[in-house]
């Protein structure tokens, strides 16, 4: 909720915290894990600003949130952005037209859920691509996975059937 109250006080208008670090503290209540255990990476920070893709505003927010909440390992990116990134030798995705857009061209399903805090302190969720697979402990590529390869090195890298061994892991496929 500290997290969720410094992304309300950072003065942006269209943000969520989402990402790995929701899906892994799901993953671990799901799994009867004590807090700490499998603690996220990062935490993602991301919101959607068409009117400002600079690098520098990004900065800026990251500033104000470690402020805030410097416990936290911020990863800020403006969705709005994304297109504009450097790929080695991969095509670039089309721009997203909102942060629900962005959202769901993460990698998997279970991780393109956000979650961000209003004003009265009610949650409010994203999640463009359903919160089933989160809460089944289901991990597929997403529907806007553009390159089976990259879900698979995923698999390899984050070792998700390591840490969380009741996942279903569905394969990715070429379409």
């Amino acid at each position: 909720m500290r997290w969720l109250r410094a992304g309300r006080d950072s003065g942006v208008a269209d943000w969520c915290i989402g990402a790995g670090v929701v899906r892994t503290l799901v993953w671990n209540h799901l799994h009867g894990f004590t807090p700490g255990c499998h603690t996220p990476a990062d935490v993602d920070f991301v919101y959607f600003d068409p009117a400002d893709l600079s690098a520098t505003q990004e900065a800026d927010i990251t500033r104000r949130l470690r402020e805030t909440a410097p416990d936290a390992a911020w990863e800020v990116v403006n969705q709005a952005r994304v297109h504009l990134w450097r790929r080695d030798g991969a095509d670039a995705p089309p721009p997203a037209r909102s942060l629900q857009a962005g959202i769901a061209a993460w990698p998997e399903t279970a991780t393109c859920v956000g979650v961000s805090l209003n004003a009265d302190d009610s949650l409010r969720i994203i999640a463009p691509h359903g919160l089933d697979d989160l809460f089944d402990l289901v991990l597929r590529p997403s529907p806007a996975l553009r390159d089976p390869q990259h879900y698979n090195q995923r698999l390899l890298d984050k070792r998700y059937t390591e840490k969380w061994p009741r996942l279903c892991v569905a394969a990715a496929t070429d379409s």
